[in-house]
């Protein structure tokens, strides 16, 4: 998994900033798409568990695989009951040949081999499971959201794109799933304040920590973007999409 180590650090802004995801959507699509109780469903670079939480109110046999320590251990502390917690990679988890109905992948396949990922997805799903891949996308025509990835450039030397710089559209998703897939869109804007609107950049894998020369710069600039832009209720709207992507591979 590469990119597993940019993370150092950046756990406990990713808990408390990363935006969630909504629950009675997923809840109806998985309802739909898996048609048994409590399928078995495996989270894969679940983070401190973000979209595990959406998945504990749908199953109540979840497996969540991590492979960065931080993470995995506000993970463990979050799902203490209820969910197996385990260190892997997306390329190797660990889990057993034909023991999952569904993998799902919540902002982070662009982190992944794709090629050994498919693989490992293969191994381990059981016949007609299915992947789910999940991102949370600021919309890149907004101009708050260029303004953003401006001073994200300036002040962030491994900036190269919001979500690692993948363009969804680019991604090949055919060639990934390789018996076809569906899609779904929609907007989700985010409502943030300032402490939020902060947080939530300084949480990205390229984003300064408090050590580096340029985190003061960035955070007054995000500052000056949040005051511009805010509204007289003192919150900031990010315009944001959720894209989903789920089909099997053979």
């Amino acid at each position: 998994m590469i990119g597993e180590e940019r993370f150092n650090g950046k756990a406990a802004l990713y808990e408390q900033f990363r935006p969630g995801y909504p629950l009675s959507f997923f809840k109806e699509l998985i309802t739909q798409l898996v048609k048994k109780k409590d399928p078995i469903i495996a989270d894969i670079g679940a983070g401190t568990g973000i979209f595990t939480n959406v998945l504990s109110n749908i199953s109540q046999k979840l497996i969540a695989v991590e492979p960065n320590d931080e993470m995995r251990d506000i993970l463990k502390r979050n799902f203490s009951n209820g969910c197996l917690c385990i260190k892997g990679q997306a390329e190797n988890t660990g889990l057993s040949n034909n023991s999952v109905d569904l993998i799902t992948v919540a902002q982070a396949f662009h982190w992944f081999d794709p090629i050994a990922f498919g693989e490992e997805c293969k191994r381990i799903l059981k016949k007609n499971g299915l992947v789910m891949l999940i991102w949370n996308s600021r919309e890149q025509e907004s101009n708050l959201n260029r303004e953003t990835a401006r001073i994200s450039k300036k002040y962030c030397s491994s900036f190269q794109g919001f979500s690692g710089g993948i363009n969804i559209e680019k991604l090949e998703l055919p060639s990934f799933f390789t018996s076809g897939y569906e899609r779904y869109s929609f907007s989700n804007p985010l409502k943030l304040t300032k402490e939020q609107f902060i947080g939530r950049n300084l949480s990205a894998s390229y984003a300064p920590k408090k050590e580096d020369a340029s985190y003061d710069g960035f955070v007054e600039e995000l500052s000056d973007l949040y005051e511009t832009n805010s509204s007289s209720e003192h919150f900031i709207i990010v315009p944001n999409d959720v894209h989903v992507f789920v089909g099997t591979i053979d």
